[in-house]
């Protein structure tokens, strides 16, 4: 059965939604004091803003753009104990206008030095969760190793050079070592390259970084390892079909990053504080700044207790025929909890 240490997703992950008010605006009722904040204006054309407490208030990055690490003045201007504190920065708090973000918890912004790597890292990480935010400078030759902190192997990888212009890279296990995919993109992965990861998983201690992330730069990388009953990083198989087909996660889903990896296509942020019942289908694109969008039948999914069924249609966005579709996935609540108490459906 899919028990798992974590009873309470919403300790470690949850997302929030509120209304702009063009001036100070406390954001509350996140759980925990959020040390990645990944949000996002869900009518207006703004830029996904992504921050972290190792980088520090106000240090956006955005998902959907090359750009470097800017200050944002009077964005986020604090992470709190229960969320965020937003000013008068209309990228996330546009007056009046709904906005969503989506929040892990990390070390409460208290970081350490790691060694383990070939350089030397700052990590901050929840192992229990298996998430941890690290920042590395690049050697800018060959490949270079870096510790992560999770005390697990990391399952999918997101990794951003702060300083230049230049892709979000993804490692994703599904994928492997030799290939990968950009955040920012909506390209299919690229053919067997020893430039992505240097052909080499990452350990319960390390990644590895080929050429194309280690320039000699500033990097932060945010990674994950699979929590069974909590998170999942995995992909299924399109049939193109609008009975699509269902995907085991061992939970019940709360939030969903997903793509087609084989040919290409938009990454769907999908959660279950915007859409309460099925159908999931309330969209926004981490590759896009564009406004939410819910009604559009080829890119519905049910969120299911023990998993998720995909039910596209004709188009066929997240459920193209033989092809790989790679996810990551955050809990609700487990299939089975520590307990042995089975979760509800919705």
């Amino acid at each position: 059965m899919a028990y798992t240490t974590i009873d309470d997703p919403s300790e470690h992950f949850n997302t929030i939604l509120w209304t702009g008010n063009g001036g100070t605006n406390a954001i509350t009722g996140v759980g925990f004091k959020p040390d990645w904040v990944w949000g996002k204006d869900r009518v207006g054309t703004d830029n996904h803003h992504l921050f972290d407490t190792t980088r520090g208030t106000n240090q956006r990055l955005i998902s959907n753009s090359t750009a470097a690490e800017n200050t944002e003045s009077n964005c986020l201007d604090s992470f709190d104990s229960d969320g965020f504190t937003l000013g008068s920065n209309t990228g996330l708090n546009a007056n009046g206008e709904a906005h969503v973000a989506w929040n892990w918890k990390a070390n409460g912004g208290t970081t350490a030095s790691n060694t383990s790597g070939s350089t030397n890292s700052t990590v901050q990480a929840d192992t229990t969760a298996g998430f941890s935010i690290v920042t590395h400078t690049g050697t800018g030759s060959g490949s270079t190793t870096v510790g992560h902190g999770l005390g697990k192997v990391p399952a999918m990888i997101i990794v951003k050079d702060r300083g230049q212009a230049r892709s979000w890279n993804v490692y994703h296990q599904s994928i492997g070592n030799n290939s990968g995919v950009n955040l920012n993109g909506t390209g299919a992965q690229s053919g067997a390259d020893s430039g992505w990861w240097n052909n080499t998983s990452p350990t319960s201690s390390v990644f590895t970084l080929g050429t194309y992330e280690n320039e000699s730069a500033n990097y932060v990388s945010y990674c994950f390892a699979e929590i069974q009953g909590y998170s999942k990083f995995s992909s299924y198989t399109g049939n193109g079909n609008a009975d699509g087909p269902f995907v085991y996660t061992g939970f019940r889903p709360a939030f969903l990053l997903v793509r087609n990896s084989s040919n290409g296509g938009e990454w769907g942020m999908f959660d279950t504080a915007r859409n309460t019942f099925n159908v999931v289908n309330a969209r926004l694109s981490a590759d896009s700044g564009g406004t939410e969008y819910s009604g559009d039948s080829n890119r519905d999914f049910d969120f299911l207790s023990n998993g998720i069924k995909v039910r596209n249609g004709s188009a066929q966005v997240f459920n193209t025929s033989g092809q790989t579709h790679i996810y990551m996935a955050f809990a609700e609540h487990p299939f089975v909890s520590s307990e042995g108490v089975p979760v509800t459906a919705r």
